[in-house]
């Protein structure tokens, strides 16, 4: 209890430094003199608190039995999951979606200590939100579900979609052994349907009544079914984590299912390509790392390569097989150019004085197809691109990463996928695969690069190498 009659040391220092303050001040200096103490009022309030909930993650990975609800729901509305307690917060939020059948449209976070919107708490914040930098908080891919949960009755909260404003409440109700092979969550008890997308944050059974066929409604098969979904598993295997939230953003308008196909063959493959192999398809980046390494490349006045050394790369680069023309001028063979670029993009090649070197990752990895596999996997989603670019890019390596040597780049489902999700076209058309031709990262002449072309037509057959190094890439963080 504070005792208005007793002012404590800080309160007395506080009243001394104020009255020494508007000690001889003008009356019309007031004003201002109220402003500033207004604003650094207002900002020390407003200053997130110094204070840390989350803890030191377990020597052992356990399963957490955790009761998941829905606050402010009547009757209630509730998810039992047994869920390893090594996964990341990124990971828990899909499975929460899974669980309350959600489809990941909107924003969320997590948070200890207090409510999702408690200046208190210690916020753990999505993607979104991290990036966007208005709120004190930690990514919820950095943290994971140990740091924030222990034991019994340990609380974490959750809220998704701010306008809805679903608030959850996750208490630990046990704690158990797991193994290598315990899933990463698994459903073991609910009640009562969730409420829909989108539909006011309504939580009452009246109310559900209106927009849910069967309130009352609660499947845990269906709940498993989607926990283990192929899309959710390759997310828990340590897929990129643009490429997990796109896929389950997605995956709601694939009506053919292949994104779902895909993920199964991806989540059985293994490596494949072999060292010959990728020396064999990597030699049109190799030829250029070790010719700008050895001899450099000494472009015209305009930039270009000289015609004799276009002649000698359309000798090397797949892409040139079946392009007409003289082959002799880089500024008329496209092909050659965009790649040339695309290696500048990559971080291999390096414009210097009139003359294309390699960049000294490029000088390393000249004699290393490993590593440069390695290198190209890093930097394929790794540069600096629009979100279009992103996410066709995501979705073209997915792809490639789930198919097998001779297989042909699904670029119509591509761009089927992307256009269903939210993209257009110049003029809101359909996007079509020729908008997949010149994305602005050279994904697509990494593709025709490494992988044989197909007769006379713009399109990739795939090879072993681009697959290895797709699978890679997807893997990368």
């Amino acid at each position: 209890m504070h005792d208005p009659g007793h002012e404590s040391p800080d309160a007395e220092e506080l009243r001394r430094q104020f009255e020494s303050m508007i000690a001889g001040l003008q009356p019309n200096e007031l004003p201002t003199l109220l402003n500033q103490l207004s604003a650094a009022a207002a900002d020390r309030f407003m200053r997130p608190p110094s204070v840390r909930h989350r803890k030191e993650p377990l020597a052992e990975t356990v399963v957490f039995r955790i009761r998941v609800d829905l606050d402010e729901a009547r009757p209630p509305i509730w998810r039992r999951l047994d869920v390893r307690s090594d996964v990341s917060l990124g990971d828990l939020h899909r499975i929460i979606q899974a669980a309350f059948g959600w489809l990941d449209y909107h924003l969320y976070r997590f948070a200890l200590g207090g409510s999702p919107f408690d200046r208190r708490s210690e916020l753990f914040l999505c993607p979104f939100d991290a990036q966007e930098g208005e709120e004190v908080g930690t990514p919820v891919a950095e943290v994971r579900l140990d740091e924030t949960l222990h034991g019994q009755g340990d609380v974490l909260r959750y809220v998704y979609d701010y306008g809805d404003s679903w608030e959850l409440t996750l208490q630990v109700e046990s704690v158990h052994e797991a193994s290598k092979d315990t899933p990463w969550a698994r459903c073991v008890g609910g009640r009562r349907a969730a409420p829909p997308e989108d539909c006011g944050g309504i939580t009452d059974a009246e109310s559900l009544a209106e927009v849910v066929d069967d309130p009352a409604h609660f499947d845990i098969d269906e709940v498993n079914a989607a926990l283990s979904d192929p899309i959710l598993s390759l997310v828990d295997a340590g897929i990129d984590g643009r490429l997990g939230v796109l896929l389950c953003r997605i995956q709601p308008f694939d009506e053919s299912g292949a994104l779902t196909a895909s993920a199964g063959r991806l989540a059985s493959s293994s490596t494949m390509a072999t060292g010959e192999q990728l020396e064999a398809d990597l030699n049109p980046y190799l030829w250029f790392l070790r010719r700008a390494r050895d001899e450099g490349f000494t472009l015209t006045s305009a930039g270009y390569l000289k015609p004799a050394d276009v002649v000698a790369a359309s000798k090397v680069l797949p892409t040139m097989k079946y392009f007409f023309g003289a082959k002799n001028r880089e500024v008329q063979s496209a092909p050659v150019l965009h790649f040339r670029e695309s290696m500048l993009r990559m971080g291999l090649l390096r414009k210097y004085k009139g003359r294309l070197l390699p960049t000294r990752a490029g000088a390393n990895l000249a004699d290393d197809p490993q590593a440069l596999a390695d290198h190209l996997a890093d930097r394929l989603l790794n540069q600096k691109m629009d979100q279009f670019s992103e996410d066709a890019s995501l979705l073209m390596l997915f792809f490639a990463a789930a198919s097998e040597p001779g297989d042909e780049m699904p670029l119509e489902t591509i761009g089927a996928l992307l256009t269903a999700y939210r993209w257009q076209g110049p003029g809101g058309r359909p996007i079509q695969k020729y908008d997949l031709y010149d994305l602005d990262n050279g994904i697509y002449e990494f593709f025709g690069a490494v992988s044989p072309p197909e007769r006379g037509l713009r399109g990739v057959t795939l090879s072993s190498t681009a697959i290895e190094i797709a699978r890679r890439a997807i893997r990368h963080r």
